[in-house]
């Protein structure tokens, strides 16, 4: 039985190279590439996230500066070009990506991707990708060697050219090979842009561009500007909390790490605060965030129920996430409740009628952070949908149950899948069982705004707006 290429000994063990062996001894794999590597290989192994095994790798190594930037940039890139670099490797190997022995098929998507993405000259992509493959998989060097020179013949539109179909007879198949998506995520979203493919494109070109990442400076804790000022980066263009961060940890940042501000999204803190700025008759002091894992909202909230006199309950239904809310939330006016937010009206923490604002941040595809989460557009599937629309669905009816007559429900999602978007809103209100009435969205995000649409819910993009792909309902309960 042959092995498959990547798994053969080489000649003579492991001992070959050595006594008699006059061949020349390699340099051993750079830390950077070899961080790279091993994040990527936990992703695919173990089903790990980048964003929480590479810091850990980072520190291991001892990488810093310059380097961390390299092995953060491998990695990231990677994942998110990974089915446009599989099929380039595909081509050039001769045989599916799926029939090269895992650690090899690994070093040679980072080496396919500082070939077709980065300026690493290609001798240098090829030579250091060959020697990680010496390091993980002696036998395939030659095998590596030559695939990497195939894929070198062609720049990225070259092989796009070479390898999509044409956009002419199926554009969503040449969209997703060409900016490594997959094709139901493309369909899911040229329909949610009603079927303009070319700003569907230009979303999907956002999707592969590295994220910036924004602070929250909490108010009446730290101002914005003073934030910009100690990070040495500038206040959100929409959200008057938001702070872009321009580089370096943020978990290093002061104000992080006393609570004065958190890392958050623009888009979620626009959401967050559209709920709170809302008009509203009558009483207005019982919030509830009805699920708040990990706890970016609830903080926020929380920091503006202090200013205001309000007190807010946090609801989450795993108690390590309810942990981490309880962190981001202290000293402030925030109740953190580990439980299920479904349990309204059958808990007495969680009475029917008694909230005058309410939050659902409803759990999602996550198909509206791609850019952050690389490795997410892989995993997902349309067989995610159901159950999860369903549970959202739920959790939507417990908090329509759980305001009061005239009271607020926003309902928010990171996914602009109009299946958990409008479909689910519209849905879940009908079957409440309480008179609901949509509230216009978008005059509760700030003036200026562009591409918001009819409303009167309001969808927030990363190629418009530069936040995550937020999706915003404002109901009122009657």
């Amino acid at each position: 039985m042959t092995a498959p290429e990547g798994t053969r000994p080489t000649r003579g063990g492991p001992s070959a190279g050595r006594g008699g062996d006059r061949r020349p001894v390699r340099p051993p794999v750079d830390r950077p590439r070899r961080a790279a590597y091993e994040a990527v290989a936990a992703v695919h192994r173990d089903d790990a996230f980048a964003n929480l095994v590479l810091p850990t790798i980072l520190r291991e190594e001892g990488l810093y500066g310059r380097d961390a930037a390299f092995a953060t940039e491998l990695t990231y890139g990677t994942l998110r070009h990974l089915g446009t670099l599989d099929a380039i490797l595909t081509d050039a190997a001769g045989r599916d990506v799926a029939r090269i022995d895992p650690p090899v098929r690994d070093a040679l998507r980072l080496g396919a991707y500082q070939l077709l993405h980065t300026r690493v000259p290609p001798h240098a992509a090829v030579s250091s990708t060959v020697d990680l493959v010496r390091a993980v998989a002696p036998g395939a060097t030659g095998f590596a060697n030559a695939v990497l020179r195939e894929v070198s013949t062609l720049d990225v539109d070259g092989w796009v050219a070479k390898l999509a179909p044409p956009m002419e007879t199926d554009p969503v198949g040449h969209l997703a090979l060409a900016y490594s998506h997959p094709q139901w995520i493309v369909r899911a979203f040229s329909e949610a842009l009603d079927g303009d493919l070319g700003e569907t494109a230009r979303l999907l070109i956002e999707d592969n561009e590295r994220p910036p990442v924004h602070l929250c400076a909490r108010p009446g804790l730290i101002d914005p500007v003073e934030l910009a000022d100690q990070v040495g980066g500038a206040p959100g263009a929409f959200s008057p909390y938001a702070v872009y961060l321009p580089g370096g940890a943020p978990g290093d940042v002061p104000a992080v790490v006393d609570g004065r501000a958190h890392v958050q999204d623009e888009g979620s803190q626009l959401v967050a605060s559209a709920l709170a700025d809302a008009p509203l008759d009558g009483p207005d002091g019982r919030w509830l965030d009805l699920c708040a894992g990990p706890g970016g909202k609830a903080g926020l909230l929380g920091a503006l129920a202090a200013q205001r006199g309000v007190r807010v309950t946090a609801v989450e239904v795993a108690e390590h996430r309810a942990r981490l809310v309880s962190q981001a939330t202290r000293g402030l006016p925030v109740t953190v409740l580990a439980m299920d937010g479904r349990e309204v009206g059958a808990d007495p923490k969680l009475p029917e009628g008694h909230f005058d604002r309410v939050l659902v941040d409803a759990p999602c595809t996550g198909l509206g952070s791609l850019r952050r989460r690389p490795e997410s557009r892989w995993r997902r599937q349309p067989s995610d949908l159901p159950p999860l629309t369903r549970l959202q669905r739920e959790l939507l009816g417990a908090a329509l149950r759980a305001v009061r007559p005239g009271g607020l429900v926003a309902y928010v999602t990171c996914s602009p899948h109009t299946v958990e978007t409008h479909v689910t809103v519209t849905e879940a209100a009908r079957r409440s069982g309480v008179p609901v009435d949509f509230v216009d969205a978008r005059p509760l995000l700030p003036a200026g705004m562009p591409g918001l649409g009819d409303g009167p819910t309001v969808q927030l993009w990363p190629h418009r707006h530069g936040t995550d792909a937020m999706f915003l309902a404002v109901l009122r309960r009657g």
